[in-house]
């Protein structure tokens, strides 16, 4: 059924599928926001300082009704370093390459407002996620796909990227790029509608 108070701060049509599975349909709202990485700045604190600034956006424009607003960023952190989404082939080729055969951490920050009380509940999940050794001819051939290109990381696990995951440590739906789990947990604290209750 339809949630027609809650908004999505977010264009990516994998954070409305993950909503609509466990049947909340929302809207969604993209929020424009600068996402730069400070100096000094954490993964966790990055991905949870946007995911409050996208809700907040979007629940500052009245022209939005609603009363929940979700917001969410997700990144891959390789030995510190915090790879977004990748710029090009390139790009998205040696991220691969350097994800090849090791682990890494998938960071999903999320934020959940409550625009009737102003409180705002946010968080970072961190899951660890293997990728087996990848050929040239692998990575080539997956990048022909075109799914790499708007992924933090330059893969999908839920996608054709599945055929190189043969483990995570913690939660898939945060790999995906929303802590389900989590944020429904905040919902439910901040007086929202949750599924099955």
């Amino acid at each position: 059924m339809p949630y027609t108070q809650i908004v999505l701060a977010s264009a990516s049509p994998r954070r409305r599928e993950l909503l609509a599975q466990v049947g909340i349909i929302v809207r969604s709202v993209p929020a424009a926001v600068d996402e730069t990485i400070l100096r000094e700045e954490s993964a966790e604190r990055h991905v949870v300082r946007l995911s409050e600034a996208k809700a907040l956006a979007i629940a500052a424009r009245r022209e939005v009704p609603g009363r929940w607003f979700i917001g969410s960023d997700t990144v891959v952190v390789r030995d510190g370093t915090i790879l977004g989404k990748p710029a090009d082939a390139a790009d998205a080729a040696a991220m691969l390459h350097s994800l090849a055969g090791r682990a890494h951490q998938v960071v999903s920050g999320f934020a959940v407002h409550d625009r009737a009380s102003g409180h705002t509940l946010s968080d970072a999940v961190v899951t660890r996620v293997w990728i087996k050794p990848l050929t040239a001819m692998a990575i080539a051939g997956y990048l022909a796909t075109g799914e790499p290109f708007d992924k933090a990381g330059a893969y999908a696990i839920q996608g054709h990227g599945a055929f190189m995951v043969p483990r995570i440590e913690g939660s898939y739906t945060n790999v995906v790029g929303l802590p389900l789990c989590e944020v429904l947990a905040a919902l439910e604290q901040l007086g929202g509608p949750l599924p099955f209750s």
